[in-house]
């Protein structure tokens, strides 16, 4: 009986091993702001209320975003996220973006590069790329 019982508990800790889902090791997180520049950081963005939000002239010192959950904010664009497809160390994402004057549905890809670091590739033109940092606002 002792044996039997081993034998089920060593098959039931097995088959439970193999059911849960494991995360993923080169799962990346988005949120936050991320500028073409980290040292401009603080020239694209400012804090306002608790909440990253651009700065009135962040144009002339670079590009960027802010993830924060779903929602991708851009200086001329707002986004949300509709699905994510991760391969390795890329990222497809699907989002519905409105701009003042249009909706439209994009596709993003993006290549982590580390925790920090990632470029945004241009499926269009091959060999075009933007990278972007992390902000630590």
């Amino acid at each position: 009986m002792l044996r039997f019982c081993r034998a089920d508990l060593s098959g039931l800790a097995l088959t439970c091993a193999l059911l849960v889902p494991t995360a993923q090791a080169s799962a990346f997180e988005l949120s936050g702001a991320w500028a073409s520049q980290s040292d401009l950081c603080n020239l694209v963005f400012i804090k306002k209320g608790g909440e990253v939000i651009f700065a009135e002239l962040s144009d002339l010192y670079g590009s960027g975003f802010v993830i924060d959950g779903n929602r991708i904010m851009g200086k001329a664009a707002r986004c949300t996220i509709e699905s994510k497809k991760q391969d390795g160390n890329s990222l497809t994402i699907s989002a519905a973006c409105a701009t003042s004057i249009m909706n439209q549905n994009m596709k993003f890809n993006v290549k982590f590069l580390d925790e920090d670091n990632l470029s945004r590739e241009f499926e269009e033109i091959p060999g075009m790329s933007i990278r972007y940092s992390r902000c630590k606002l």
